[in-house]
């Protein structure tokens, strides 16, 4: 493989732009949720921290949206530029979910942005609450879209391919929509979504409740119940990911075994199978090297059943094998931080119920390391899930090599170098906005993104009577 290897340019390009897009609608998803229930907890108490704290990350959020829709708009130019002949043979498919993503998700999230954003004091309180709850309602179906075509990609149904172009023709969008994998992977993806901003907000928490340690003060209202809310989701949400990640596993099990196979490092099919903690695979020599292993768990985990039968790379012919040391690696990371998150939700829980839980130091240096946890836990599990699917696009029909545009590598090369030195500006600068938010303490009285917002007048009867209203002072004067 050349330096400018056209495919492999163009999937490094590919990869480069959706990992750092990736990042910003999760943590919108998640966001909007949260502020929805904010905005929900402060009509129904009545308490002015929960309206703080809403105004709070707002902001954030308004930042947040616009990095990742800007961030979106380039992977759409990418599949026609570098990737026609997958556009060509499965857009008959996916050309109409992610149509369908555009007429529901985004004109919903376009309708009542405004509103959410600059409308708190312009409407009333139950018309804006609305606004906040269909924002997020959007957010979730357009992950639903985007996890619906992308999971046909991994359990491709529902289709017939046209003799002679071996184009993907639609034969039930039922079965297309609900491919095998949607549903489970839809799952995942929200929780994942969900703890995101869990750690996030518990990141920032933990930051100001060691920040008035430091002062010697007692920390605010909204530090403190900014970081047990975070707590509760790490609390609830991080246990119940280990399951909905178990029950994607057994999906991969039945509808893609060689990517079980490269995740798991085995190059065997056996059944009593240990479970690798450590080992690195070689595709070369065919073998793992260095096993640290845990005898019978591999076959309990991926089957309920210390019998069962674990699949190895050996039943696949090496060019339809994926690059088990990537899938290996960003597997075991993801399931690693999954297991952190998880305790330090336990955690928390015991020092909720001694009463201790703002006032641990512990659990407020963990939460602050674990703050960027969700995110990276959330990209290790998208490349598992990515590049396990190699070598296809369409898992088991259409291969990578097969999809990509005859563009010359070094065309890919510049545009690769040109996105790579915009995304680290433009998105430097947005990141550094929102740390720099993050250091600021929510306080009493919290302004949202509508501060500075101009005001106008109502209509243009009113502007009509305020000039007249002017000209008869200066009269009268």
């Amino acid at each position: 493989m050349g330096a400018l290897d056209p495919l492999f340019l163009a999937r490094l390009q590919f990869a480069f732009t959706v990992g750092f897009h990736i990042v910003f609608p999760a943590f919108s998803i998640g966001l909007a949720a949260f502020l929805a229930v904010l905005e929900g907890l402060w009509l129904k108490t009545g308490r002015q921290v929960y309206l703080d704290l809403f105004r709070y990350w707002l902001r954030t959020f308004s930042i947040v949206f616009g990095m990742g829709v800007v961030s979106g708009l380039v992977m759409s130019y990418e599949f026609g530029t570098n990737w026609a002949q997958f556009s060509q043979k499965a857009g008959p498919i996916l050309g109409p979910l992610l149509g369908y993503e555009v007429m529901t998700a985004f004109f919903l999230e376009a309708g009542f942005l405004g509103i959410m954003l600059f409308g708190m004091n312009k409407v009333g309180r139950k018309l804006h609450f609305f606004a906040t709850c269909v924002v997020s309602l959007g957010t979730l179906i357009s992950m639903s879209w985007i996890l619906s075509s992308n999971s046909w990609m991994q359990t491709p149904q529902g289709y017939t391919i046209e003799a002679g172009t071996g184009r993907f023709i639609p034969a039930d969008w039922w079965a297309i929509v609900f491919n095998p994998s949607f549903p489970f992977r839809l799952v995942h993806m929200a929780l994942a979504a969900f703890l995101c901003v869990a750690f996030a907000v518990g990141g920032v928490g933990a930051w100001h409740l060691l920040k008035a340690r430091r002062e010697g003060r007692a920390p605010t209202e909204a530090v403190k119940v900014m970081f047990s809310m975070a707590m509760w989701m790490a609390a609830i949400v991080a246990p119940v990911q280990i399951l909905a990640g178990d029950t994607q596993g057994l999906n991969t099990l039945k509808y893609q075994p060689a990517k079980i196979a490269a995740i798991e490092g085995d190059w065997d099919s056996e059944s009593r199978a240990p479970e690798l903690l450590f080992g690195i695979p070689d595709m070369e020599q065919e073998t793992t090297h260095y096993k640290v292993a845990v005898p019978l768990l591999g076959s309990l985990i991926l089957t309920h059943s210390l019998d069962g039968k674990v699949p190895g790379l050996k039943d696949y012919p090496k060019d339809q094998r994926a690059p088990s040391p990537i899938v290996f690696f960003s597997f075991r990371i993801m399931v690693a931080l999954g297991m952190l998150m998880a305790l330090m939700g336990v955690y928390s829980l015991w020092l909720r119920w001694r009463g201790r839980l703002c006032a641990d130091v512990l659990l407020q240096r963990f939460a602050l390391v674990m703050a960027p946890a969700g995110f990276i836990a959330m990209l290790c599990g998208w490349v598992t899930t990515e590049v396990g699917r190699q070598p296809f696009t369409v898992y088991g029909l259409l291969r990578t090599a097969d999809s990509a545009s005859p563009v010359a590598g070094g065309t890919i090369a510049t545009t690769l170098v040109v996105f790579v030195i915009v995304y680290f500006i433009v998105f430097a600068s947005g990141i550094s906005i929102l740390l720099r938010g993050f250091a600021q303490e929510p306080h009493v009285g919290e302004v949202g993104p509508d501060a500075h917002a101009p005001q106008r007048a109502a209509s243009m009867q009113a502007a009509v009577s305020s000039t007249a209203a002017a000209g008869q002072t200066g009269k009268d004067n």
